[in-house]
């Protein structure tokens, strides 16, 4: 385990990131954002997740590489929700019109404190104040990073608040299993009979709609890769439906690379996954070794509450109320064949 410093944020602020080894595995992750910068297996000679070098091309540049979005991760339809009688609106910082991962100022762009540390673990905290992104109530969020025998990554976020409010944190990693310049041919297993459908602006119309029969069944493992009718890749940035509420952790998604033989198993307490397979991704800087991104350079597996859920009844939600304590934990599993 080493600790160093790694940049500065525009007003000064001292980034550091931390190192970690364990479980065949080497995990980079900085104090802004509490962002998961590299990952790397032993013996693949690729990174795990895109990511960038610097701290600079984070806050310039990045779309949430390995970063921590919360107060509440995914989308709330015109930044607008309504929590015991009382409306709330907060930041619309997606083209003005939808609130995207905690707003413009969210957990996932601000400096985290490095609690604790040792050689194949780091717990860092951050308090969101009341008002923050128009969030109502003070949170405190813990995230630990954890690397366990058998090349897992553990990742726990523990929320408390001191008025109800929404917790709803979640990991944003773009993972790409063999280096490949796109994910397309990567093999996806998800466990989940249902997924939301979007309007066009990437908001959940409240249809809960079965995969059976749709580009949206990864229910056994098949390319991700899907032509739709015009010919054009199927764009995938939606919640597959795994449950109606936190569980005990259990598998809810397998990847896996036949070019690499690299596989990701990926366990979790929450009840949706948002699978993106990372089309907007745009060319900006280079990248983790020296690669210049493109699209569907990286997919990511967002373990969380449905989004929009304030706004549905009937979605597995993120309310939290003080005296309660939010555990959100997650688990990926690297296996090579």
């Amino acid at each position: 385990m080493s600790i160093e410093q790694f940049g500065q944020t525009a007003d000064g602020e001292t980034v550091h990131r931390v190192t970690l080894e364990g479980g065949g595995l080497t995990a980079r992750v900085m104090t802004w954002g509490a962002t998961l910068q590299e990952l790397r297996l032993e013996g693949h000679g690729e990174p795990l997740t895109l990511g960038y070098p610097d701290f600079a091309s984070y806050p310039a540049h990045s779309p949430y590489f390995g970063q921590t979005p919360g107060r509440h991760a995914n989308r709330i339809a015109r930044g607008r929700f309504v929590l015991d009688g009382v409306v709330y609106q907060l930041d619309c910082n997606e083209r003005g019109i939808t609130h995207l991962h905690g707003g413009s100022a969210g957990t996932a762009k601000r400096l985290w404190t490095l609690e604790s540390h040792g050689a194949d673990h780091a717990t860092f905290s951050i308090i969101d104040p009341d008002g923050q992104s128009g969030y109502p109530g003070t949170m405190k969020i813990e995230a630990r990073y954890e690397l366990r025998p058998g090349g897992c990554l553990a990742i726990t976020y523990t929320s408390v608040t001191d008025r109800p409010t929404l917790a709803n944190i979640a990991h944003h990693s773009y993972f790409n299993l063999d280096g490949s310049d796109t994910i397309l041919d990567h093999e996806l297993m998800l466990a989940a009979d249902h997924y939301l459908p979007v309007d066009g602006d990437q908001i959940p119309t409240g249809e809960i709609r079965p995969v059976e029969g749709t580009d949206f069944d990864f229910r056994e493992l098949r390319p991700i890769r899907r032509d739709g009718p015009d010919g054009q890749q199927v764009l995938y940035d939606h919640n597959f439906c795994i449950s109606n509420e936190r569980e005990p952790v259990r598998t809810i998604a397998l990847a896996r690379s036949m070019r690499s033989g690299i596989a990701m198993e990926l366990r979790s307490t929450e009840p949706g996954l948002q699978f993106y397979s990372g089309f907007k991704i745009k060319p900006s800087v280079p990248g983790l070794s020296g690669k210049l991104y493109g699209p569907n350079a990286g997919f990511c597996l967002e373990t969380q509450s449905w989004p929009d859920s304030p706004n549905h009844p009937g979605f597995a939600g993120a309310v939290l109320r003080p005296g309660e304590t939010r555990v959100q934990h997650t688990e990926h599993v690297f296996i090579r064949s």
